[in-house]
């Protein structure tokens, strides 16, 4: 029976019901062994409160039976569970009482039971003293495994994984399988709080089926899982993990799981914005907490972070602040103590104080990046209070770097971008310490990086990948006429999301930016930069024109926000109805508003524009403004992005031609592009499937495709176009091994694309230019089906006439209808021999491409 112990953890519904047949017993001592099993068992199956009821009654038995070690042993498995349970005390007393008795093995096993107590109280520094040598491995795994927490938790990180690595070992050795699983969850811990999202994301994926039928276990799997999201800079997930978390831990009785799920709930809700809620989720989170003063002294720091966030600056929250860091340091939470100073710090500077500030933002700091950020964002801030502008900027400088670091293993785009809106607060400061026109360029240049930056190498081919959007591309074509596949739709983008995040990358470090603007000037020829920049509430231009940089306000960014959107809604409504007149009339009105405020200052002439955007103006149909019409223009997510693409190496390769289905005019526009280009590819009908689509667009140097288009609002990534078996995805973009040098997405929304914190730019055009693609043409607007085929013959008219993509796109007549098409990326380069285009179209009421 000595075995139930083991197989309790391993497989708790099995142990369960072989203890259950052997519990009645007339044998004292076995009946004791069983009531363990069932103890340890309901433990793992989430009936902690049964689980410590079938313990102490097998307390009574050993206690009536005069079996003194028994009994102890029984104490010692109760200190697991009633430390899970929230009763530190009553945990504590029972390990005290089992210690004088147990001995070799029993002893070792209380003393790793102990130190698990201890490591979720708090009490970080008590656990390495508890620690020993020790014989039996699945004992020695327990040790180590709190023992590396315990340092992990102290930001002791290389220390706490080289304890969990040596727990790895043991566990494999002995084929604890059960408890391996374990200590790779506690590896992905430390990944993660290292910065190393991609591995964290990795291990809890396999660890979690390993994990199944293990209540607890999944419940603080899936709770550290939440802690990654938070640092991927996606609370709202995060908030959905752990509702669910909350929910299980408090059913299953798992008191100390449900108050770490409320302290990771309230810094989600803190990163989501919503810092009233934060503050009374660390409330609640305090009082769970109520034995557990090391933990619930971090509660109380997110609900200071929350007055801050709140808008508090009173002389109470910098005394609570300073009580806190304290208080931390002396519980050993490191980094959450240089937190607690840097807030102090903050607050003191905000009262003119800065000799207090000074003395309190001395060393701050901590083991992640949101720690490290923060520290050096009130290092700026100090700097800057006491007249040191340089300083203020090299700090600023110092924690870009940071985040650039940390952005630089993500492999996912969506994760890429996230990662930027860490520096967003940085970047902000950056901006307004740049006091010369090419100081903000940079400036603006540096921050975006972080986002539109590639990889430096692509990851291989990733097969898991490929079919889970092979699934979710049936799924989706079959949703519109079967509203139930709803779900099994979310499950599968859930899949693909995760498949993604688990993406590593690298990517070479920037040595300095003292190189950017000359190489613009050197490139940009005859041409003009013209970037857009938001610095505190106003948004300014910068230019760069024979090789002299300009700097230039154009007034409240608000007021350029809002005539974006009217443009946009009258460019939308003239797809549907060029005939309008109220639209019309709306058009040239704000046309001519916008136009004044954002090519008048700038002064470029008649010069050909290369244009970095902000904000809402990523969504701009520029070809609508005045002195934009028949005028070559490209747009790109950064300065420094347009030079990567012009200098992307040029190669030899074919034309495709897409055609999707449902769409009025597609056959009639790639028909006239198959006359232009005789030796095309083409792939039409019941043949344009998302698999075809994908492996004509490999290696085109001109890609065409005539679609439907969609674009997910909240998941760009989604957005694809529609083929005949289902939507070629966003992602399906990143199978590609060599992008199409010229791609044409002739479809409605298809170059519209969602803005991070941050300003990271995500889309399907930011995409394909990531992947390798060098001049995108796309829609950011809806577009009148009939004018976008005769705007797309004349600009392969063009283009094959030996025009740039951005003076064929601006010399081809274009109906109003057509307004939303935009030239993006390189631009200026010539084409070359004709390789291939796609266009991505898709009717609104028959009318417009959607």
């Amino acid at each position: 029976m000595s075995d139930l112990l083991a197989r309790a953890a391993a497989d708790p519904r099995g142990a369960y019901a072989t203890a259950s047949a052997l519990r009645d017993t007339g044998d004292p001592g076995q009946r004791v062994l069983a009531l363990r099993a069932l103890g340890l068992a309901d433990k793992e199956l989430g009936r902690l409160g049964e689980g410590i009821a079938h313990l102490r009654e097998a307390l009574d038995v050993a206690e009536s039976a005069r079996l003194d070690y028994a009994a102890a042993q029984v104490r010692m498995n109760l200190v697991g569970l009633l430390a899970t349970g929230g009763d530190i005390e009553g945990a504590l007393a029972a390990a005290d009482a089992a210690a004088p008795v147990l001995t070799g093995a029993d002893a070792d096993r209380l003393r790793a039971n102990r130190a698990y107590l201890l490591a979720r109280s708090g009490r970080i520094r008590e656990v390495a003293r508890v620690a020993r040598t020790c014989t039996d491995p699945e004992v020695l795994v327990g040790l180590r495994i709190n023992t590396g927490l315990a340092k992990a938790y102290a930001g002791r990180l290389g220390g706490g994984e080289a304890d969990l690595r040596a727990a790895l070992a043991v566990a494999e050795r002995a084929g604890l399988r059960h408890q391996a699983a374990m200590v790779r969850h506690n590896l992905a811990f430390v990944a993660m709080r290292r910065g190393d999202l991609p591995r964290a994301l990795a291990l809890y994926d396999a660890v979690e089926p390993a994990l199944v039928g293990a209540e607890e276990r999944l419940c603080q799997l899936r709770i550290d899982r939440a802690e990654a999201l938070i640092t991927a800079r996606l609370p709202g997930e995060a908030r959905v993990v752990l509702a669910d978390a909350l929910e299980r831990s408090t059913a299953g009785g798992y008191r100390c799981d449900t108050a770490d799920a409320l302290l990771l709930l309230a810094h989600a809700e803190l990163a989501d914005g919503d810092p009233g809620a934060a503050a009374a989720t660390a409330r609640r989170a305090q009082a769970e907490f109520a034995d557990r003063t090391g933990f619930a002294l971090l509660a109380g720091q997110v609900g200071l972070r929350a007055r801050w966030a709140a808008g508090d600056r009173s002389a109470s929250l910098l005394a609570a602040a300073e009580q806190a860091a304290e208080r931390l340091a002396g519980h050993g939470w490191a980094s959450a103590a240089a937190d607690a100073r840097t807030l102090a710090g903050l607050v003191a500077l905000a009262h003119g104080d800065r000799e207090h500030a000074e003395r309190l933002l001395h060393r701050v700091g901590g083991d992640t990046v949101s720690a490290r950020v923060a520290g050096l964002h009130a290092t700026a801030l100090l700097r800057l209070a006491r007249g040191d502008r340089p300083g203020a900027a090299a700090a600023v400088r110092a924690g870009l770097r940071v985040v650039d670091e940390h952005a630089a293993v993500l492999g996912a785009v969506e994760l890429r971008g996230r990662a930027a809106g860490w520096a967003a607060e940085l970047a902000d400061l950056g901006l307004r310490l740049a006091t010369g026109s090419r100081a903000l360029l940079v400036a603006a240049e540096r921050a975006r990086a972080i986002a539109d930056r590639p990889p430096a190498i692509r990851p291989p081919r990733d097969r898991r990948l490929a079919g889970l959007l092979a699934e979710l591309r049936r799924v989706s074509a079959e949703v519109p006429d079967r509203p139930e596949l709803l779900t099994a739709q979310a499950r599968l983008e859930d899949a693909v999301r995760a498949r993604c995040r688990r993406l590593p990358s690298s990517r070479d470090a920037v040595a300095g930016w003292g190189w950017l603007v000359p190489a613009l000037a050197e490139t940009l020829g005859d041409r003009m930069l013209v970037e857009y920049v938001r610095v505190g509430a106003d948004l300014v231009a910068v230019t760069l024109a024979n090789g002299r940089c300009r700097r230039r306000s154009l007034g409240p960014y608000d007021r350029v926000r809002d005539d974006v959107r009217l443009l946009r809604f009258a460019v939308s409504r003239l797809a549907r109805d060029p005939e309008n007149a109220a639209a019309r009339a709306s058009l040239e009105a704000t046309a001519g508003r916008l136009d004044a405020r954002l090519i008048g200052p700038p002064s470029a002439g008649e010069r050909p524009l290369v244009v970095a955007p902000v904000g809402a103006l990523h969504g701009l149909p520029w070809p609508a403004l005045p002195s934009l019409r028949g005028r070559p223009c490209t747009v790109a997510p950064s300065a420094a992005g347009w030079l990567r693409a012009m200098r992307t190496p040029s190669s030899g390769g074919h034309v495709a031609l897409v055609a999707g289905p449902g769409l009025a005019h597609a056959d009639e526009e790639i028909g006239a592009l198959r006359a232009r280009y005789p030796e095309a590819r083409v792939r039409a009908g019941a043949a344009a499937t998302a698999e075809a689509a994908r492996s004509v667009l490999d290696g085109a140097s001109v890609a065409h495709v005539a679609a439907h288009g969609v674009f997910r609002s909240g998941n760009a990534l989604f957005s694809g176009l529609r083929l005949a078996d289902g939507p070629l995805f966003t992602y399906d973009l990143e199978h590609l091994e060599r992008a199409p040098r010229l791609l044409v997405l002739s479809a409605c929304d298809a170059g519209r694309a969602e803005i991070y914190e941050g300003e990271a730019v995500i889309g399907m055009v930011t995409a394909a230019l990531g992947y390798g693609t060098e001049t995108v043409v796309a829609a950011v607007t809806p577009v009148g089906d009939a004018a976008a085929r005769d705007l797309m013959t004349g600009f392969h008219a063009r283009l094959t006439a030996g025009l740039s993509p951005a003076e064929a796109l601006a010399a081809a007549p274009r109906p109003s209808s057509a307004l939303g098409f935009v030239c993006f990326g390189a631009g200026h380069t010539r084409a070359g021999p004709p390789g291939g285009a796609a266009t991505f179209g898709c009717p609104d009421d028959q009318e417009s491409r959607r």
